[in-house]
């Protein structure tokens, strides 16, 4: 073979096929085809006699793109008796989305014995293998999905999995292992609450956890981080990645939020650490400015640790409070922290940039989610690049895992279950699109097994401190905000602060008060629906209304990862991110929340005319801190255009008109809401220069 041959894809993509119900894509897949060998009679030949053989071969292989649910788990079968192993996970992991785990038993329990009756038939070997390949697929799910069986207190999917044993495979490993399932959750189901051990820290003595009082400043910073941190593993490694779906994630309302609940607890932290930063700064407003600084210089410190430890998620709940209206409008308190820890803060919070859908969140996951260490700075942060050195010099020895910042994952599911379609051709399940799910909660997995490798011991009196911390909501610590340093009329906050400092110093991202998950305080969910605990939840409860009411005008940013469940392609499903208010009081005509992002659909206009009346669109999400030159450069790449934005304009198809959008326009405030959101990117004309001023309308002929 020569280097030519070894550099041709071994995969080819052949095209589509629609069989017995179901749509595949086919590929060509290219395999080294093995010589017989050579007798011993035909050695002697003459070699003008010896057969050529071919050293490589084509197959067709087939995947899955679409089909009913009944054809999604026949598929679970093959020829061979082994499990697709891609395919089974993808399914399993993705199924709730389309169907329940009592529908889908009951198929798969129907095709084995569909099988076992057609095997007398003919082909009994194959129909052998398919039900091989269908028990296999019965462990895997029990194995690896053991709460889709265990709904007390009838236990329903497992006792159907109990009577098809009986029937068809009595005495064997599936029969085992239903029955010690059964039986043990029957006996945990049972037992009295009050003979149940304690939790561990109530089996400790105040005097044995080496109580004392904690207050900020004066902390431990590396201990409180790593007493976040193991709250955080603690969490992450209980989350049920599936819940993460958009599908299943949009639909937690009260009479579904146990659906949801691992995803809600983790909320609920990543909210209680963002809440207690903002009010252990603001509870004291008869502090000394200088008294004041050093908390939030404490907060830094405790960032600082988090990251070293690779906690992203307390490390992005922390720069959020920090960066919520009322602690960073303090301008006297912030300009009395050393200009190192402001930059340190800096650095910090530009991890968590929108640029680049989040590419240097992303990046660092990529390159540290399963590392030993942190050692991942960018070109311009000093500060941490001092710090990774002397912390490389001290702990070398020392491995931590990853606690991401879930909302990245959150945000990236409801995209996908936003933009593309559930189903495609004749009502088929879209399971293309379920494979494109699956990439993303294999990744939650991962970094969940990477967790494994944190082990921090629990300390009572941390817990006690934190549960301990007055929770202000946002009109109270804007108030407070204000009664510290009074809200002066007319002055920009931003520019006041770098005025002051003569240096970019302590600049707040413009990204805080944008939509992705990456950029708010909180995340925002009704707290009120699931059980509280007191690591793990906010204080302060409040009804729906009252949460929707208090945070439609509030200071402090708030992320709701909610999509309406309804209509998963509408324009209603949104990241809920309400709009900071200097006055920090409530409009009486702002009680209802703008959507923070739209999901608009672009296409092209080319030369080309249409083929057949078709037009492609693409859909892309739409934030509300994008301008026109963002939105365009995110419109080419989702069409596979090249070149400058400033090449292009892009318009508003409206049903009499078109409205063009100005070259720096922020199209979230610009578009036209009352009509679909549909647009059309055009390449400027030779002589069309960038006016920047106002809305060009473009009648329909």
């Amino acid at each position: 073979m020569n280097d030519a041959d070894s550099l041709q894809p071994t995969w080819r993509l052949w095209g589509e096929e629609k069989a017995d119900g179901a749509l595949y894509t086919v590929y060509l897949k290219k395999v080294r085809y093995h010589r017989p060998t050579r007798s011993v009679s035909s050695s002697h030949s003459d070699s003008d006699d010896e057969i050529s053989h071919l050293e490589w071969e084509t197959v067709r292989v087939r995947f899955v793109k679409a089909g009913t649910l009944k054809n999604l788990v026949e598929a679970l079968s093959t020829d061979d008796g082994e499990l697709e192993t891609t395919y089974i996970n993808v399914f399993l992991a993705t199924y709730r989305s389309f169907s329940t785990a009592k529908e889908v038993l009951t198929l798969l329990l129907e095709r084995y014995e569909e099988l076992t009756q057609s095997a007398q038939n003919g082909r009994p070997e194959q129909h052998d293998q398919h039900k091989k390949t269908l028990i296999s697929a019965l462990h895997v799910w029990l194995d690896s999905y053991p709460e889709d069986f265990k709904d007390p207190p009838n236990y329903p999917a497992l006792r159907l999995l109990l009577n098809f044993s009986e029937d068809y495979l009595p005495n064997t490993e599936l029969d085992a292992k239903v029955r010690h399932r059964l039986d043990r959750y029957s006996r945990e189901a049972h037992v009295d609450p009050l003979l149940a051990p304690p939790p561990a820290f109530a089996m400790r003595s105040i005097a044995s956890s080496g109580w004392r009082n904690y207050k900020l400043p004066d902390v431990p910073v590396r201990h409180f981080a790593e007493q976040l941190t193991r709250m955080d593993v603690d969490l992450f490694k209980k989350l049920v990645p599936h819940q993460c779906l958009g599908a299943v994630w949009s639909r937690r309302d009260r009479s579904r939020s146990h659906e949801a609940a691992t995803v809600l607890a983790t909320v609920n932290q990543f909210n209680a650490v963002s809440f207690r930063v903002i009010s252990s700064i603001l509870v004291e407003p008869g502090l000394k400015t200088y008294d004041r600084a050093c908390l939030i210089a404490g907060w830094i410190d405790i960032a600082q640790e988090l990251r070293l430890i690779k906690n992203f998620s307390s490390l992005k709940a922390i720069i959020s409070g920090l960066q919520s209206n009322p602690i960073y409008r303090l301008q006297k308190t912030w300009q009395a922290i050393a200009k190192e820890k402001i930059e340190l803060f800096d650095e910090l919070a530009r991890i968590f940039s929108e640029d680049n859908n989040q590419w240097t969140q992303r990046e660092l996951l990529m390159k540290e989610g399963t590392a030993k260490f942190a050692d991942t700075v960018g070109e311009n942060d000093k500060q941490l690049q001092k710090i990774f050195q002397r912390q490389n010099n001290h702990t070398a020895n020392i491995s931590f895992g990853t606690i991401p910042y879930l909302g990245t994952f959150l945000t990236d599911l409801t995209m996908i279950d936003t933009a593309i379609p559930d189903s495609i051709g004749d009502g088929l399940i879209n399971f293309d699109k379920r494979r494109k799910e699956f990439e993303v909660l294999a990744q939650i997995k991962l970094l969940q097994g990477a967790a494994n490798a944190y082990h921090f011991m629990e300390d009572p009196a941390f817990d006690r401190w934190f549960d301990s911390i007055l929770v202000l909501d946002d009109r109270e610590a804007y108030q407070l905000s204000c009664q510290i340093e009074p809200a002066t009329n007319g002055q920009n906050r931003k520019d006041r602060s770098n005025k002051a400092r003569g240096t970019p110093g302590h600049q707040k991202n413009d990204s805080i008060t944008s939509t992705s998950s990456s950029n708010s305080s909180q995340f925002y969910c009704d707290v009120d629906s699931i059980t509280s605990s007191p690591h793990n939840s906010i204080d302060r409860k409040m009804s729906p209304s009252q949460m929707s009411n208090s945070s439609s005008n509030s200071s402090l940013p708030s992320l709701d990862i909610s999509l309406n469940s309804s209509h998963s392609g509408s324009a209603t499903n949104r990241l809920q991110v309400p709009l900071s208010n200097n006055s920090g009081t409530l409009s009486n005509n702002s009680q209802k929340s703008s959507p923070d992002f739209y999901i608009i659909k672009v296409t092209y206009e080319t030369d080309n005319p249409e083929t057949e009346g078709i037009v492609l669109y693409k859909s892309i999400m739409l934030s509300n801190n994008e301008r026109t030159p963002q939105v365009i450069r995110n419109a080419m790449y989702k069409l596979g255009l090249e070149g400058n934005p400033d090449q292009y304009t892009l318009a508003q198809v409206l049903p009499d008109k078109e409205m063009t959008l100005p070259s720096n326009a922020n199209v979230y405030y610009a578009v036209n809401t009352a009509h679909n959101l549909n647009f059309i990117l055009r390449s400027k004309p030779t002589d069309l220069t960038p006016t920047g001023k106002g809305l060009k309308g473009k009648s329909k002929s």
